[in-house]
């Protein structure tokens, strides 16, 4: 067990019920942390607090637009007000669209870079200030597969394009904040068993599955898992890294 006890820890999109989001935040309390549920989505947020609260963790709700720095910066103020510290911020929210290039319209790169990328951005900026007061902070982002090799499941060439930028800021970041104490890093999930993936027809599912060598989709907890361990004190040396998690559907 890795000790998040008194820590404070962000998952932005964790009152959503169908992503990865939710089971990353029980992750963390069960680790110890207090998790802040941020979501747009208040039922979520409810849900969420109420089901790690039943298992005996610490939460808190605050609801979000990532796109909204307004949101974001009040977001920020009410978790330093309330707790005193941002330990971990992990960037989960996010939104894919299955379409081509030839179809792909503008206001549809935009959502998607709007939430994927500039909401990212605004969270990261926002919890940094905090982050270097204290000489301490873990940033863990999600990508994607589909930000590797290009997609080849769910999202159009706009959402790996959006993916992929979350790599490069990364890495970029974790040069320039890495002397304040402060990591940053990225998980790049492939195939995971959610609420999308069982919404495939068979045909599709079992041709995705065919490209995968573990021959089966991942756990959100397995994702969940990576995430915790890169938040931790234990992952103080790893900064600017990229951890795939695809059961071999992408190797590099």
């Amino acid at each position: 067990m890795l000790d998040f006890k008194d820590q404070v820890v962000i998952v932005t999109g964790s009152g959503s019920p169908k992503g990865i989001g939710k089971t990353i935040a029980a992750k963390f309390a069960r680790q110890g942390a207090t998790v802040i549920i941020a979501d747009m989505n208040e039922e979520g947020i409810k849900d969420a607090v109420q089901s790690i609260e039943s298992e005996g963790g610490k939460a808190f709700g605050v609801n979000l637009n990532v796109t909204d720095k307004e949101s974001v910066d009040k977001m920020v103020e009410t978790v330093m007000d309330k707790f005193g510290r941002i330990d971990v911020l992990v960037n989960n929210a996010g939104i894919s669209q299955k379409v081509t290039v030839e179809d792909m319209t503008y206001d549809d790169m935009y959502r998607i870079f709007n939430v994927n990328v500039f909401g990212l951005i605004l969270c990261t900026q926002a919890v940094l200030r905090p982050m270097k007061k204290a000489g301490y902070g873990r940033i863990v982002s999600l990508s994607s597969v589909s930000g590797k090799r290009g997609g080849g499941v769910f999202g159009g060439a706009h959402y790996s394009a959006s993916k992929a930028a979350v790599l490069g800021f990364s890495k970029n970041l974790a040069r320039e904040v890495s002397e304040f104490g402060i990591t940053t890093n990225c998980v790049c999930p492939g195939l995971i068993n959610t609420e999308i993936w069982k919404s495939l027809p068979k045909e599709l599912a079992d041709k995705v599955i065919d490209g995968i060598p573990m021959g089966r989709p991942g756990e959100t907890d397995e994702v969940a898992s990576a995430i915790v361990f890169l938040a931790s004190k234990e992952a103080s040396y790893i900064t600017g890294e990229e951890i795939d998690i695809n059961g071999g559907s992408h190797m590099d």
